[in-house]
């Protein structure tokens, strides 16, 4: 019933033209930042998508690491009930050290990996190839794989360079890195080169394991890391909990969300704070429900006597103008959804809108609609409204109005 008040308060004719000028005010408001608020999380999530992605695309789903040191050491034995282990599909053994790559009087800083043929199990960086070939040779012949970054700094065409890049490592076991002995050198060809986001391209190159092995005078069970690839990724907790009571505590393992805890912290934090600004945003929008319905009390005066006089409780009274506050907050949210739904639609089948630069990996700005957004906008307009329309609503259950002229 109190909405059925609040709809005919809405629609009827006032003896001043100001109230519905407001009312349509606080309708177009609320319904423009409920568009705006889900069409940036949308445009957040289509982002928050792409970058989870090509993280995925590098990093495995779980991480094994010494938690002091650089070397764990796995047997034969080991690796096999590691991989034994229920909804593992694949396990991958790297090794890892900083290095220094030349060509000529080009000179840049990488991290280079050695890794087994495994790695393409647990890891897609041969789908992100973009000159040349995921070759990375034998221990006698090995191969560079290297970012797109490194081939610029370098200044070389990865897949048709005729002369290989050196390569130096250093040597632990020389008493000083600036002596003769403190660098191991090798010159290596380049055999393609992959485009993954600017933090892998710059920073890493892949190689065969065995040649860095002998590079690095690593033993035969020590390595760097060893990644693993799930059957299924909600059973990662599981798994964790299985290898750290097989392997024990000299050995970190961390799921994806661990390795990049700072990243997907740090979306979180950006999606919240958008949000809390566009509640202000949506906050001073509803001071335009508190003028119309303050308005709308004064227009109602004789309507909340007559009401009085028939029996109605005050309570009654605050309900009625507090549902016509809410049902303005609803209708603006309303027109809003709508609105915001068409426009993502567009951008999901039209791509109207494009990115500027050119240098993404996509050229238009990605969305993608989720119903937990849709319910946070809709319960937070629900919310704001209830407190904007409760003071004028309160003040009019409150009024003592005489019929008597």
């Amino acid at each position: 019933m109190n909405f059925l008040f609040a709809w005919r308060y809405f629609k009827s004719k006032k003896t001043t033209n100001a109230i519905n000028i407001i009312s349509w005010i606080s309708v177009l408001a609320i319904a423009v930042v409920t568009s705006a608020l889900i069409i940036v999380f949308s445009v957040f999530n289509g982002f928050e998508d792409l970058v989870k992605g090509l993280y995925a695309d590098f990093y495995a789903d779980i991480q094994i690491k010494a938690t002091t040191g650089k070397i764990i050491t796995l047997t034969p034995e080991q690796k096999k009930q590691i991989q034994s282990i229920e909804n593992i599909a694949a396990a991958s053994f790297s090794i890892e050290e900083k290095a220094s790559l030349q060509n000529d009087e080009n000179q840049t800083i990488v991290y280079i990996k050695g890794v087994d043929s495994n790695q393409v199990l647990v890891n897609n960086i041969s789908n992100h190839i973009v000159n040349g070939t995921y070759n990375l040779g034998s221990t006698a012949a090995p191969n560079l794989v290297i970012g797109v970054g490194i081939e610029s700094a370098l200044n070389i065409d990865a897949a048709r360079s005729l002369y290989p890049i050196t390569m130096y490592l250093p040597n632990k076991k020389s008493a000083q890195l600036n002596s003769v002995d403190g660098m191991f050198t090798y010159n290596l060809p380049t055999v393609g080169a992959f485009m993954v986001q600017p933090e892998f391209d710059n920073k890493y190159v892949f190689t065969n394991i065995d040649f860095l092995r002998y590079m690095l005078d690593f033993k035969p069970n020590d390595y760097s890391y060893c990644d693993i690839q799930l059957k299924n990724e909600s059973a990662s907790e599981q798994v964790v909990n299985k290898l750290e009571k097989m392997l024990g505590k000299a050995y970190a393992i961390e799921t994806r969300y661990q390795q990049n805890k700072s990243l997907y912290t740090a979306m979180q934090i950006e999606k919240w704070v958008i949000y809390g600004v566009t509640c202000l945003i949506l906050a001073i929008a509803a001071f335009n429900i508190i003028g119309a319905l303050t308005m709308l009390v004064l227009e109602k005066q004789k309507d909340i006597a007559v009401l009085t006089a028939m029996g109605a409780s005050r309570k009654l009274v605050q309900n009625i103008f507090l549902s016509t506050g809410v049902f303005l907050a609803l209708l603006g949210a309303f027109i809003g959804i709508i609105l915001s739904t068409f426009i993502c639609w567009l951008q999901i089948k039209f791509h109207l809108i494009a990115l500027q630069g050119g240098s993404f990996l996509i050229d238009y700005y990605p969305v993608k609609l989720l119903f937990t957004d849709y319910l946070l906008v809709f319960l937070t307009v629900l919310g704001i409204a209830f407190v904007a329309a409760f003071i004028p609503s309160r003040k009019a259950s409150l009024q003592f109005v005489s019929l008597k002229s």
